[in-house]
């Protein structure tokens, strides 16, 4: 794919390319966001923990326990285009105060569902919650592109995007440390009365209240410092590379087919990103027949290698081109998930853990590639790729059945074709010929 050839006009806003990785002043904002993608992280995360608690707490079935992340990520579809209309109208610290606001909000819900003893009001509380963090996943990723010069955005955007399985890390330990190990065994039930079974069950809900109210409080704080904080982000307003084309946002957006496929292999990645990581408990213990006390260990082992692996591809993509690491990954995600389905045994459950090293690259790779170039149709473009999250809440009730109706390791054949089609979507990248701005040409020129 070509550079941007001499004479074309390349905006000098901020500083020149080599400013570094973020505009002068801007320092601070961008850590300031980078507790964002932790913060929700953290939600995101202890919320793949709930599939298994729930499923114990009410005695449910895989497809039933799913609906955790069918309410999860299905109000981040929901809430992607309000946050662009929130962005165009008010700009970039607006949108994410919103989603701040919003998802403190959601966090405090738990305290009645705990009451309750209701699982339809913790899946409207979980529904809040991740509104909230749909405007601010919506505002965020597109700010920290504006944050500095675009030579360096995809890079920029994996770096914060970095610290969100920080957070995971600690939403999942969260969840290993205060929750499963806490839960009521099945065995113990089996000898209870219905007002012991009862009892237990509040116990075991009001475990999940604590972590939530600890992230909605930690939401609070990051909300004061922002909100405290001058931002000016000159990026915002001005853009790179864009050939007006007749037709509104949705008409440029919809003929852009690297934009367009990249929607489509941004649905399939997050299916896959929730599909291995909310079974991974249920893959210890269903078919490796690892105990309940440490099944989620091998959750957090997933969540640590996506953590190091993050860093890791951060620093390849300043050398190879970002779409070449895309496919390598995505291909590397299909032999594990197929080996997760081939042997259901501890070889199997590795592998499992293994696809979040393939899983670390995807989302702000694919992010960056499908925006490049979209000037003032980038808000409404990130949006797109925010409702692509979708796949999220669509993919695991589609394996959860499968495992229903055949056997946990076949439930694996799902992420193995989401990500095929991510591998496919990297190749079309690689050998098709478009404007080459420097989202996509990063790294090294071969």
């Amino acid at each position: 794919m070509a550079r941007p050839s001499a004479t074309q006009e390349q905006p000098n806003v901020g500083g020149p390319a080599n400013a570094g990785l973020v505009y002068p002043g801007l320092k601070v904002p961008f850590i300031l966001l980078i507790a964002c993608f932790a913060a929700w992280g953290s939600a995101a995360n202890l919320t793949d923990v709930l599939v298994g608690v729930f499923r114990q707490i009410f005695t449910m079935s895989n497809f039933q326990s799913a609906l955790v992340q069918f309410a999860y990520y299905g109000a981040y579809f929901a809430l992607a285009i309000p946050a662009a209309l929130i962005n165009r109208r008010f700009g970039y610290k607006t949108g994410v105060l919103a989603g701040l606001g919003l998802a403190t909000l959601g966090g405090f819900l738990f305290i009645p569902a705990s009451q309750l003893l209701a699982y339809g009001f913790f899946l409207v509380a979980l529904f809040v919650l991740a509104a909230g963090l749909s405007i601010l996943e919506t505002s965020a990723n597109p700010f920290v592109i504006a944050m500095g010069p675009e030579v360096s955005a995809t890079q920029r955007l994996n770096l914060a995007q970095a610290f969100n399985p920080v957070g995971a890390n600690v939403g999942v330990l969260l969840g290993a440390v205060l929750i499963l190990p806490r839960i009521t065994k099945d065995e113990e039930k089996a000898s209870m009365t219905p007002q012991e079974l009862g009892t237990a069950q509040e116990q075991d809900l009001s475990l999940v209240l604590g972590p939530y109210l600890g992230i909605a409080i930690a939401l609070l704080i990051i909300w004061v410092l922002i909100a405290l904080r001058k931002i000016d982000t000159p990026d915002e307003h001005v853009h790179f590379g864009l050939e007006q084309t007749s037709g509104g946002a949705a008409s440029r957006l919809w003929h852009n087919r690297h934009y367009r496929f990249g929607v489509a292999a941004q649905f399939l990645n997050v299916g896959a990103q929730v599909c291995a990581w909310s079974f991974t408990i249920q893959y210890a213990m269903d078919v490796v027949g690892v105990s309940e006390d440490t099944a989620g260990w091998y959750l957090q082992a997933s969540l640590i290698v996506f953590l190091i692996a993050r860093f890791v591809m951060t620093y390849l993509l300043g050398v190879f081109r970002p779409t070449k690491l895309l496919f390598a990954m995505a291909a590397l995600g299909v032999v594990l998930s197929l080996v997760a389905v081939l042997s259901p045994n501890m070889l199997g459950l590795i592998a499992v853990v293994g696809i979040s090293l393939s899983l670390s690259l995807m989302f702000p790779t694919i992010y960056g590639v499908a925006l490049q170039g979209l000037g003032p149709d980038t808000k409404f473009g990130a949006a797109g790729l925010v409702m692509a999250i979708l796949g999220g809440a669509l993919l695991p009730p589609a394996q959860g059945l499968i495992m229903d109706v055949a056997d946990t390791n076949i439930g694996f054949l799902v992420p193995a074709v989401c990500l095929a089609f991510v591998a496919a979507y990297a190749l079309f990248d690689l050998r098709s010929s478009r404007h080459g701005g420097p989202l996509v040409t990063e790294g090294a020129a071969h």
